[in-house]
């Protein structure tokens, strides 16, 4: 083979050199063109639960802001799990992001066989929400349940006949049901769902009886006065529904549980796709209907972004790992 003589190793070189600056220049061409096309919001869980009481708000003020579509795509099952690894494997090109939520954190604990790695898998962009958690009981399905005093009689009366709803197994309702079960001193029988908009279907019609949901799905419910609230598991009232008491007015001490919904970018994404995105999150932030559904579904606009947010990730599933193994919470389907 004949080796190259000094000229040609430099009009290779400059040929390289100038292949690669017109790459990098079409990158950057479309990354400022960017969005060019519709984005998708990857939602692991059906349609109407806590993370679509956020979320697709949040797609609308987005939609407005880049004068393009902002779609949210339901992928539901297996505690968020099913949409988590579906969303994982999509193409990061900045036109596919993902939405999840506490959930996911708990997951790593619960599920010993997961496809997609939480924080290897995707990159941080920001939370978007943090509700507190809401004891919400059907009046059909406990007509003579009024209080949180109530409730507890009445399931101490009937142990192992009383049931509560969930988004799946290793959701945040899931855990605070058990963590009420030990705190309140009751035998409770956990029924899983898809997701917490069926769930909260079920808990409406009066087919289960109480769930221990996040305020985004549920005040809107008791607002309208299809659930009847008997207790926020925070420390004070929730202005979405100030005449719900804290547990701790209820009676019940030591029960504090909130949940959270954020936004994820599948790794590999452009980061300065990563970084337009996180910046759009913060100023449809400031948008006055965003203040208002937020405040409506009882949670405050939270400041969580970045490096800060994926230090919580962190943080969240060892926390929520402790929590599962104290209680000893084992997946039953």
């Amino acid at each position: 083979m004949t080796k190259p003589t000094g000229l040609t190793r430099r009009l290779l070189t400059t040929t390289l050199a100038a292949a690669g600056l017109i790459g990098l220049a079409g990158i950057a061409s479309a990354q400022q063109g960017w969005p060019s096309r519709p984005i998708t919001l990857v939602n692991p869980f059906p349609a109407g639960g806590g993370t679509d009481a956020f979320a697709r708000p949040l797609a609308q003020q987005l939609d407005t802001q880049l004068n393009q579509r902002v779609i949210i795509e339901n992928r539901g099952g297996a505690g968020g799990t099913v949409g988590a690894a579906a969303a994982a494997k999509m193409t990061p090109d900045g036109y596919t992001f993902f939405v999840g939520a506490a959930h996911h954190t708990i997951a790593p604990a619960i599920y010993p066989n997961l496809t997609y790695d939480l924080e290897k898998d995707f990159v941080p962009i920001a939370v978007i929400a943090m509700p507190p958690q809401i004891i919400s009981i059907s009046p059909k399905a406990l007509p003579n349940v009024k209080t949180l005093k109530d409730f507890i009689d009445y399931a101490k009366a009937n142990p192992g006949k009383v049931n509560f709803a969930s988004a799946g197994n290793g959701t945040t309702h899931h855990l605070a049901g058990e963590l009420f079960k030990n705190v309140a001193g009751v035998n409770l029988v956990h029924v899983p769902y898809r997701g917490a908009g069926p769930a909260m279907q079920d808990l409406v019609a009066g087919q289960v009886h109480v769930m221990f949901d996040g305020l985004g799905t549920s005040a809107p419910q008791i607002q309208g006065g299809n659930l009847v609230g008997l207790a926020v598991a925070a420390s004070k009232r929730s202005g979405s529904v100030p005449n719900v008491p804290t547990a701790e007015e209820a009676g019940v001490k030591g029960y504090n549980v909130s949940t959270w919904y954020a936004v994820w970018a599948i790794k590999g994404t452009p980061p300065d796709i990563v970084e337009r995105m996180r910046t759009e999150i913060l100023k449809a932030f400031q948008a006055e209907q965003i203040k208002a559904t937020w405040a409506r579904n009882g949670s405050d606009i939270p400041n969580l972004t970045g490096e800060a947010f994926g230090k919580f990730v962190r943080s969240e599933i060892e926390r929520w790992g402790q929590v599962v193994k104290a209680a000893n919470v084992k997946v039953s389907n």
